[in-house]
């Protein structure tokens, strides 16, 4: 089975945000789809270690804010490449509306909003799948939205090959980490964007 045809699939990218009560936090997802438009439903599935997945599996609450050409990668290095347990990702960050649902809508470099309410849950092992009555929807700009593939040749930077150090590298496929040694292990999990040895290539 070759996994790299997954990649071939075509994604979106979104800002999913949630509000505990007390804070807001988010992360970059590439997982929400339209099922139904009779009640309008959306599904996402986020991965069980980010912390805006516990905080949509407490409250049921959640806005993906879909992520437009305009974006930069400074967006998803502070909404996908930090931990919303120990910092605070809406710090020094101005560009946002508060939904309807009290969770954020991101208004830089985004070009439309949902915002949702959870009415089912699904296990998925690594990932718990939301299925969400959209509670509100608004269109920010029109600037196409990015597409996974637009990411990866147009916003990404392009990874710099590390100088020899006599080590094997390997790097991740979704956002560049790279990992010394010679064996990656079977459990190993990106420090950044969550994704486990698939999803890394030897350089």
């Amino acid at each position: 089975m070759d996994a790299n045809a997954l990649f071939k699939i075509s994604y979106g990218l979104f800002v999913l945000s949630a509000n505990d009560g007390k804070k807001d936090n988010a992360c970059i997802i590439n997982t929400l789809q339209q099922v139904s438009s009779d009640p309008l439903m959306v599904t996402v599935a986020v991965n069980k270690s980010n912390y805006t997945h516990d905080i949509i599996d407490k409250t049921g609450l959640f806005t993906a804010s879909v992520i437009s050409e305009a974006a930069n990668f400074e967006l998803f290095k502070r909404f996908g490449f930090q931990s919303g347990k120990s910092v605070d990702k809406f710090e020094n960050f101005p560009h946002y509306l508060r939904a309807v649902n009290k969770t954020l809508a991101v208004t830089e470099g985004t070009c439309a909003y949902i915002s949702a309410e959870v009415v089912k849950k699904l296990d998925l092992g690594s990932h718990t799948l939301f299925a969400a009555k959209v509670e509100e929807a608004k269109i920010l700009s029109d600037t196409p939205p990015a597409t996974y593939a637009y990411y990866h040749a147009n916003i990404k930077p392009k990874a710099e090959t590390k100088k020899e150090t006599g080590k094997t590298i390997w790097r991740c496929k979704i956002c560049g980490y790279e990992y010394e040694g010679e064996d990656l292990p079977d459990d190993f999990v990106c420090p950044i964007c969550k994704h486990g040895k698939i999803d890394f290539e030897k350089v």
